[in-house]
């Protein structure tokens, strides 16, 4: 009997312990998430000191997202997870010990948040880039399915629902402990994942030049090789007689934003996910937890029901969308998933119940999950493999470029206008926006135009 779509990925060794060790990131990295939360309430920190602690930590990201492009395009990506999974276990322990012996101050958790933003700024890259070196094509939409799974099961329910009962029991100082076991065991596993060379030419975008009108312009605009040119001859590293290493870096990004720059629906959506960043993200990561507390009179554990609502969200909505081919459609579905998802962002500032917040972040939750796995896909299946570190690095930077902004004002915008009307603009705005870059970047033509149900050669 075949295996189900959704399960297809795990017939492959390198898949299996890949996902392992992703799976213990993701869960210290969940439980991280509330034990952050509670150790600046914990040493008396307001609204306005949480959006600074999350400002270091997207702006260590965005710092550091896009040279981590570079170098997943340029070092074998194995080298680069363990490289990154061990700065983190190093850090979050040395952070467990500093708060268990009562040293711990507030600027030390914005220094650490910017560290570890800058650590995932050269994970997400690498892990986006190697993903395709591991499976067959036909498998990219379910692993990222079940990526889309472990991310809201595990980031949002599994390790929170830990961080809670060992915050309850202990200290947020002990949690921060747990983080640093689980890195370590993600750092064992990617040991034993198996080396694999980097990609260089060949992806889905030539049998779409093949088949587009377009021809020849199509697979020179989109990185296919050029006559007389080997295919991924296209980093500045491979070319004998190139700049300087500095130089090259340089140039790597350049080619990187020009892609972006001349390929319409990937710039309409990383302009669009700024937007969609800049609205909903501070009054999510920022104001979300004040409004567990002020108006459910909710503590740590009210909190994590909250964050596993959206996570089985995201795993309801990932499974559905991994158990199915890509809707035709992909471009104006994910757009619209993202936009019209958010729209239950409205009910969180005007409820007194819990569990009206659990179900309208579940309903966020599983539209922002199908729509990340539709999207996760789509950069692997249209973007040149040559390219794909650098574009999921500019996918990390262009679309979270106003997350520091949106932590940064979340605070004090909360605190003068209240949550209420902070949440009814996270909420309603994205509709329109999402209306917006789906007619600018002409989605509906492009997505027909090149079809994504093409089987690879």
């Amino acid at each position: 009997m075949a295996a189900p779509r959704a399960l297809r990925p795990f017939r492959v060794r390198q898949y299996r312990v890949l996902v392992s060790a992703l799976t213990l990131s993701l869960f210290g990295e969940g439980v991280w998430l509330v034990a952050i939360v509670w150790q600046v309430i914990a040493v008396g920190g307001s609204p306005v000191d949480l959006s600074l602690v999350a400002t270091g930590a997207s702006a260590g990201l965005i710092a550091a997202v896009l040279f981590g492009g570079v170098v997943a395009d340029r070092v074998p990506q194995r080298r680069i997870l363990i490289a990154v999974e061990s700065t983190k276990t190093v850090i979050v322990a040395l952070t467990a010990a500093v708060t268990l012996t009562g040293h711990l101050a507030l600027w030390h958790l914005v220094v650490l948040s910017i560290v570890l933003g800058a650590a995932g700024g050269f994970f997400y890259p690498a892990y986006s880039a190697l993903l395709p070196s591991v499976l067959p094509a036909d498998d990219l939409l379910a692993a990222n399915g079940v990526e889309g799974v472990l991310r809201p099961a595990v980031l949002y329910a599994g390790g929170p629902a830990v961080a809670s009962a060992v915050i309850a029991a202990a200290s947020p100082g002990l949690a921060f402990a747990v983080v640093a076991g689980s890195q370590l065991l993600a750092v064992t596993g990617l040991a034993f994942l198996e080396p694999t060379p980097l990609r260089r030419g060949g992806s889905d975008v030539a049998l779409a030049a093949e088949a587009s009108t377009d021809g020849p312009a199509f697979a020179a605009e989109h990185g296919a090789a050029a006559p007389g040119r080997p295919a991924g001859e296209t980093s500045s590293a491979t070319r004998p007689g190139g700049p300087t290493a500095v130089r090259g870096v340089f140039a790597d990004l350049g080619a990187g934003f020009r892609y972006m720059g001349r390929t319409p629906w990937l710039l309409g959506t990383l302009l669009f996910a700024s937007l969609l960043i800049l609205v909903i993200m501070g009054p999510i990561e920022v104001l979300l937890p004040f409004a567990v507390r002020d108006q459910t009179g909710g503590g740590p554990g009210a909190f994590a029901v909250v964050l596993a609502a959206y996570g089985v969200g995201g795993v309801v909505g990932s499974i559905v969308v991994a158990s199915r081919p890509l809707p035709r459609r992909y471009l104006t579905v994910m757009v619209l998933l993202w936009g019209a998802g958010s729209l239950p962002l409205v009910v969180i500032g005007f409820t007194s119940q819990l569990w009206v917040m659990a179900v309208a972040v579940f309903v966020v939750g599983v539209t922002a999950a199908a729509a990340t796995v539709i999207w996760g896909t789509l950069l692997q299946r249209r973007v040149p493999p040559e390219m794909l570190g650098r574009v999921s690095s500019l996918d990390f930077f262009v679309s979270l470029a106003f997350m520091p902004v949106s932590m940064a004002i979340a605070g004090p915008v909360g605190e003068a206008i209240g949550i209420a009307p902070a949440f009814v603009v996270a909420g309603a705005v994205p509709v329109v926006i999402a209306v917006v870059a789906i007619i600018w970047a002409r989605m509906p033509s492009d997505e027909l135009a090149h079809p994504l149900d093409l089987k690879p050669a």
